[in-house]
């Protein structure tokens, strides 16, 4: 039994969206080629990143050098491919979702994400799976979880609301996050990245550093106000930091910024995991300083990151809703396998077409 129309699941003050101005109708020209990008630069920073996430960035660079395409894959005969992890598939089953009913349906999101299996699937999502799996509802099921599990895949939620604008977008990037992430750090990181991918497809590209990262946390700050977490650091002059995301941006990420530290270096500083605190740091540190330029700062995820496939899943869909699809290179699109659940090759691309064809009028 679903809880009643008036009851408001997600762990964010349903007001505090309220303050948020609708989104405009997005009236860019080339939405539909940005809406492609969007999506296809999800599936290409994951598969350039999957088959060294984890390591640490410097072992990495000793074992394989400087990446700059897909690496040998086991799931393509040992030759280097673009293939999945579950940043690929959780972002285009939200797709399939939307495309089967028009609009989230919350119920209908966990039953495809929990409906197959998962390839690196996180500790967060994994369990919220299992519970799932025993027949508990997905408000029951959900976890309690800062990591970027929601963040990853929630680029889709835009997409019903294109012509119109709204202030719907807001709620239902809360709802879609919630899903499995029921954490308000997750859904505010959440709905403030889709603010931002909003101002990029409708072609308003920040023109500075600082303005990429403005455009995030001015949306963030009203959202996550009053929100305390704690770094996973150590040592050093962050360790065991408290306080509020948008604090953490406004201060060390600008600053990070200012004196054009490199992603590398400030990922030493405040790591860059799956948590939340780590990822959206590494994210608005990379698109602030490479923003301008969608390869390298792709390129900088894969690299120099730890949790680097989904860091360059996230950068991935804002360079794609920046850029549309001319940027990106040759053998990363034609190298891209194009699967979601391992064997059916070309579905990203069939899916990312069907999106187009049912949202961009």
């Amino acid at each position: 039994m679903s809880p009643s129309p008036s009851s408001w699941i997600p762990r964010l003050d349903r007001d505090r969206l309220a303050i948020l101005p609708p989104a405009p109708a997005i009236e860019a020209s080339d939405i539909a080629d940005r809406v492609r990008g969007m999506l296809l630069g999800v599936a290409i920073g994951d598969a350039l990143g999957n088959r060294t996430e984890r390591m640490n960035p410097d072992e990495r660079a000793a074992e394989y050098g400087y990446i700059s395409g897909y690496l040998p894959s086991r799931y393509a005969g040992g030759r280097p491919a673009g293939t999945p992890s579950d940043d690929t598939q959780l972002t285009f089953r939200a797709v399939e979702q939307l495309l089967a009913d028009g609009a989230v349906d919350a119920d209908e999101l966990a039953f495809r994400i929990a409906n197959d299996r998962i390839f690196g699937i996180g500790r967060a999502t994994r369990d919220f799976c299992n519970a799932l799996r025993t027949g508990a509802p997905w408000w029951e099921a959900t976890q309690v979880s800062a990591g970027n599990g929601a963040l990853m895949r929630i680029a889709p939620t835009v997409l019903p609301h294109l012509v119109s604008g709204g202030t719907q977008v807001w709620y239902d990037t809360a709802l879609s996050a919630a899903v499995t992430h029921n954490d308000p750090l997750a859904i505010a990181s959440s709905v403030a990245w889709v603010a931002l991918l909003w101002r990029l497809l409708d072609g308003d590209v920040p023109e500075s550093p600082a303005e990429w990262l403005e455009t995030y946390v001015e949306v963030l700050r009203v959202l996550d106000q009053g929100q305390t977490y704690e770094t996973r650091v150590h040592q050093g002059a962050l360790a065991h930091w408290r306080g509020s995301l948008s604090d953490f941006l406004d201060t060390h990420v600008r600053d990070a910024i200012t004196h054009r530290h490199t992603v590398r270096d400030t990922g030493r500083a405040w790591y860059s995991g799956a948590y939340l605190l780590e990822t959206v740091p590494a994210v608005m540190h990379i698109v602030a300083q490479h923003g301008r330029d969608p390869q390298e700062a792709m390129l900088v995820a894969v690299n120099d990151t730890r949790d680097n496939d989904t860091i360059a899943a996230i950068v991935g869909a804002a360079m794609g809703a920046a850029y549309g699809t001319a940027w990106i290179p040759t053998d990363w699109r034609d190298g891209l396998l194009g699967r979601v659940n391992g064997d059916d090759d070309g579905r990203v691309f069939e899916l990312a077409d069907a999106a187009v064809a049912r949202f961009v009028r």
